[in-house]
């Protein structure tokens, strides 16, 4: 599985992966616990790799910040996405300095620590690497 397979779904916690095209929306299934949703067409759909973070200079990928915090926390666990905010502010700022304060809100930095915490419990940072190496065409074959 890939970063661009797996899905954040607004008004749902957790993560997906698409499962299926449905007749009003898509079937997706939790990383979590396997249960399969139906997610009406309405609903606000991403790719983990479509994610970017604001930064001074640009956007930064969501695939690089979850590298970084990796290599941070010697891919274990991250801090608590419960922490108190300025714990939640300080680690970012240690993942990535120059992030955009203005427009990252707490609420981003808590989501992109709870993916992270989800990806590294279920083993599958590696997939962070393999893009990496493969880069992000997967038209050949």
């Amino acid at each position: 599985m890939a970063l661009k397979d797996i899905l954040a779904i607004s008004g749902h916690s957790g993560l997906f992966k698409f499962v299926s095209q449905g007749r009003q929306g898509i079937i997706v299934e939790s990383l979590t616990d396997g249960k399969r949703t139906n997610v009406p067409a309405s609903a606000k759909v991403s790719g983990l790799a479509d994610i970017a973070i604001y930064a001074e200079t640009g956007e930064v990928p969501l695939r690089e910040v979850m590298l970084k915090i990796k290599n941070i926390c010697n891919a274990g666990p991250a801090i608590d996405p419960k922490s108190d905010n300025n714990k939640l502010k300080d680690f970012f700022v240690s993942v990535l300095p120059d992030y955009d304060r203005e427009r990252v809100y707490v609420s981003d930095i808590k989501k992109v620590v709870l993916w992270y915490n989800q990806i590294q419990s279920l083993n599958m940072l590696e997939m962070l690497e393999e893009e990496e190496e493969t880069g992000n065409d997967s038209s050949a074959e």
